[in-house]
């Protein structure tokens, strides 16, 4: 961006409700100015500040693939004491808001160039896996990547976001998809348990392998050492600390981890750099 802290000005396309609770939306935008999309160069991985105005911003990782060319995505979770998030799930198609970005480091793509790939995410921070998925299943992009496993889960059935393209997923045959939750009911059919119970029971082989773990802290915490004991090397798994994301250009210092700036230096990292920072995430 010329000025980061001037947003680029976009208009709400269309609103999905992702959960049967109704306080997760997916927010399609699509650019006031045509030619902003060109600037606004991102990959899987990164993130943004959305602004209403009068209500303030807040840093939201992307949902869609930097292929999907028309628009962009962002799906965000009403909390009741978020002021900015209420305001968003507020908003009408239609409605202008503000778009800052794109902030910190992505998915590193290259080196995942022909290796196999497990994903696993959790609960409505599976966004930027999503924006991932949708990149290495692209018509342009499939053959540059193995076999795709994804691994997926939340608390219940209706806790379950992007369930309507997840389902064209499943049904491909290029990408394995296993989704569990932790109470069912009586119509669901497929894993129960958490996410790292799963990945052990299915355990996906490490060789020439690439993990991506962004969920719940909870999650991430256990899904690790259950990848680990796979022979998944810590350089080879790699994770986000997008839930540290404050102003997004490294001049407030509330997502510092000992010397790095978890904004400009992340939010992407491989455990590997993690084990060398201080534990205060």
């Amino acid at each position: 961006m010329a000025d980061p802290y001037l947003p680029y000005t976009v208009t709400i396309r269309k609103i999905t409700i992702e959960n049967a609770a109704k306080d997760i939306k997916t927010f399609e935008l699509v650019f006031a100015d045509p030619a902003q999309r060109q600037q606004f160069d991102f990959m899987p991985g990164q993130f943004a500040q959305l602004s209403v105005f009068g209500a303030g911003e807040s840093p939201i990782g992307i949902a869609s693939s930097p292929l999907d060319a028309n628009h962009i995505s962002f799906t965000v979770k009403k909390y009741p004491t978020g002021v900015v998030t209420t305001a968003l799930h507020n908003c009408q198609p239609h409605q202008t808001i503000g778009l800052r970005g794109p902030f910190g480091n992505h998915y590193p793509l290259l080196d995942m160039l022909g290796k196999d790939i497990v994903i696993v995410g959790g609960g409505f921070a599976v966004t930027t896996l999503r924006a991932t998925i949708r990149y290495l299943l692209h018509e342009s992009k499939r053959s540059d990547f193995g076999k795709i496993t994804f691994f997926y889960g939340a608390r219940t059935p209706g806790e379950l976001v992007y369930r309507e393209e997840i389902s064209t997923w499943a049904a491909r045959s290029d990408i394995e998809v296993h989704l569990t939750v932790d109470h069912p009911d009586e119509s669901w059919t497929q894993h129960t348990g958490v996410v790292p119970a799963v990945v052990t029971k299915i355990a996906p082989a490490s060789s020439n392998s690439i993990a991506l773990v962004c969920g719940p802290p909870i999650m991430v915490k256990y899904s690790i050492p259950a990848l680990k004991d796979l022979g998944f090397a810590p350089e080879r798994i790699i994770t986000s600390l997008e839930m540290r994301m404050k102003c997004g250009i490294g001049k407030c210092g509330r997502c510092n981890i000992g010397s790095k700036y978890v904004c400009i230096d992340g939010p992407v990292f491989s455990v590997a750099e993690l084990e060398r920072l201080p534990q205060e995430f």
